[in-house]
């Protein structure tokens, strides 16, 4: 057999799907592998380049064919095309086997393990949060029914629990108090949870020294600190501050023709939760500065007398993206403006 120089591998959670060809382009290997097998199959292989699409478990798969001595290249989705009419497992695999060898072609950087758990706790938390949203509007609905309300905000939800837990007010029939009392319940796990979450990450913020030289920049936390060192494997794999700016979705979309430059609204491409994370923080930035004023940031206010908050906020988020991707690919640290230096 001919010597397999590169495969592309289509990988799912049972079956997966090889295409491998040699230096010539000739096509060596086709065919179906469960999911049990493929290590022992590559262990036979001489070292060679596997391309797999950057998705479920691919970062998994990747540390395992690196550990056998391949080189294993991770690659976006949305880059790799299917240029067959048919839609299947053996045209994905010969697609993707052909975009590994594509010279413009970019390629994600494997994570480690200690990356992902860092992600996981991020997401974890995210789904608390989101469920936790989704319970206090369901309590917040149910009382309205029997024409109970209160204000927006944590006050307003306090004095819907406090209502819950009284049994003296008659406006609402115990059938439905035991029903809200169910939801108060799992309400107050959900707190409970986000708050031991909120505790790890802090631990694990505390323990990286990356993520302490992002927290120095104004409008970073602890959170999106280490969902930073979390997300990006190999800051240098940005070219630049807009190029890893462009990656979160924080530029304008695009539409130029003849030489003519058309730029819309930010494209809101790449990493939706560092995008929020960071148009949070610009947000804090901004709420500070029009409370103690903006003096000693000129940019910022310049930008304030001529654009809405919430512009200035996503050309702050942009900002603060460059500056985190100078921080992490550099190894520097944040210089503060010379007005706020003691």
């Amino acid at each position: 057999m001919q010597t397999v120089t590169t495969i592309g591998l289509d990988i799912a959670k049972s079956v997966f799907q090889l295409h491998g060809v040699d230096a010539a382009g000739q096509v060596v290997i086709r065919r179906q592998l469960k999911r049990r097998y493929v290590v022992a199959f590559f262990q036979k292989l001489p070292p060679c380049l596997v391309g797999i699409e950057a998705c479920a478990s691919s970062h998994y798969w990747s540390r395992e064919l690196q550990a056998l001595g391949h080189s294993v290249r991770l690659m976006p989705p949305a880059y790799v095309k299917n240029v067959k009419r048919q839609k299947n497992d053996m045209a994905d695999a010969e697609a993707i086997c052909e975009a590994v060898t594509r010279a413009n072609m970019r390629f994600v950087p494997t994570k480690t393990p200690e990356q992902q758990s860092g992600l996981m706790l991020h997401r974890t938390r995210h789904l608390f949060i989101r469920q936790q949203t989704s319970v206090i509007n369901a309590i917040r609905a149910h009382l309205a029914e029997f024409g109970v309300i209160a204000p927006v905000g944590r006050k307003g939800v306090e004095e819907l629990l406090r209502i819950v837990a009284d049994p003296n007010d008659k406006r609402v029939p115990e059938v439905v108090r035991a029903c809200l009392a169910a939801l108060v319940s799992q309400l107050l796990s959900l707190k409970k949870q986000i708050l031991d979450f909120d505790r790890m990450i802090l631990a694990w913020h505390r323990s990286s020294q990356t993520s302490k030289r992002l927290n120095c920049i104004p409008g970073v936390g602890p959170l999106l600190a280490t969902a930073l060192v979390a997300s990006v494997a190999d800051p240098k794999t940005f070219r630049s501050g807009r190029n890893f700016s462009a990656w979160i979705g924080l530029v304008p979309k695009q539409h130029s023709s003849g030489g003519r430059e058309r730029l819309g609204s930010i494209s809101k491409q790449g990493d939706r939760y560092l995008r929020g994370l960071f148009v949070a923080g610009a947000l804090a930035v901004i709420r500070y500065a029009k409370l103690h004023g903006t003096n000693h940031r000129p940019w910022l206010t310049t930008l304030l007398a001529r654009r809405p908050t919430k512009v200035a906020a996503i050309a702050l988020a942009n900002k603060l993206a460059r500056m985190a991707w100078a921080l992490m690919a550099r190894g520097e640290r944040y210089n503060y403006p010379a007005a706020l230096r003691p």
